[in-house]
């Protein structure tokens, strides 16, 4: 048996990007301490988060960075033989997006830009246009950012493209429109966990899921990283403050025996779903 060791951080980045790096050096090191393979960190992790959902300040968005930019250089140099998947602003020919990228201290594995964008997002951020998983040294992932995961075409694109772990990482707040006296009453903290579960159980993989904590601007996020098994059971989580879920499990030996006899992918009627196709509802 293989054992991969996977972690999700639920932490507080802001704007300041070099208080981020050093913070991230101190999260990795002790990662790669307790022998990590696997670290999915929070989206937005360098620069911060958007303020306002609704009506984002396009005046004072998040810093951007350059995809080969020095500062993620210097996170995959942190990373060393561990596999961190990381969040920031993407500047691309003067276009920014949301995005994530997976590195270790080799380079750049993988990389995503969110697609699907709630309320004002798109005021900040263009959207993304697709989804592909990437081969690491803890196995076949694939990336989600935040609203990604609440489409269930999002992560079984990545299943079936060979995906085995989806990382989601998020900077998910609590409800803007329905304020909960508890966090653990909030809509939206009931949504993430569910998505979360659900995602992992539908397409029979391992989801990692990272988020911010703490406030930005008007927006309270909720925390509750986790490891999800192929079943839909929480393996490890986070409450609403900062910390880090850690599980250890053979996750080719889970996802196989979780497709041993009920096989989701394989067993999906798409000659069914073929009118919802042809009326244009992809």
């Amino acid at each position: 048996m293989v054992t991969t060791r996977l972690a999700a951080l639920a932490g507080h980045f802001g704007r300041d990007i070099d208080r981020a790096l050093l913070k991230l050096q101190a999260l990795i090191e002790s990662a790669t301490n307790d022998g990590v393979d696997l670290l999915v960190l929070p989206d937005a992790c360098l620069g911060g988060y958007i303020s306002d959902l609704r009506r984002p300040d396009t005046e004072e968005l998040p810093p951007a960075l350059a995809a080969d930019s020095p500062e993620l250089k210097a996170v995959a140099k942190m990373a060393g033989r561990m596999t961190v998947c990381i969040g920031y602003t993407e500047l691309c020919d003067g276009v920014r997006y949301n995005a994530a990228t997976c590195v270790t201290g080799d380079g750049v594995l993988g990389s995503h830009r969110k697609v699907h964008q709630p309320a004002g997002e798109s005021l900040a951020y263009a959207a993304g246009d697709s989804f592909t998983a990437f081969d690491t040294p803890v196995g076949r992932i694939g990336m989600l950012i935040d609203y990604d995961k609440t489409f269930p075409e999002s992560a079984r694109t990545l299943a079936l493209d060979g995906a085995r772990i989806i990382a989601a990482l998020s900077a998910w707040p609590a409800s803007i429109t329905d304020r909960a006296a508890r966090m653990m009453q909030d809509r939206q903290s009931r949504l993430f966990d569910l998505y979360d579960s659900a995602r992992a159980a539908e397409n029979q993989v391992v989801l990692v899921s990272s988020n911010q904590t703490g406030i930005q601007g008007g927006l309270r996020f909720l925390g509750q990283a986790k490891v999800v098994g192929p079943g839909g059971d929480v393996l490890a989580r986070t409450g609403t403050k900062g910390g880090l879920a850690v599980a250890e499990l053979d996750v080719d030996y889970e996802v196989n025996r979780a497709r041993k006899v009920l096989r989701h992918l394989e067993e999906r009627r798409i000659d069914t779903y073929r009118r919802m196709l042809d009326r244009g509802e992809h």
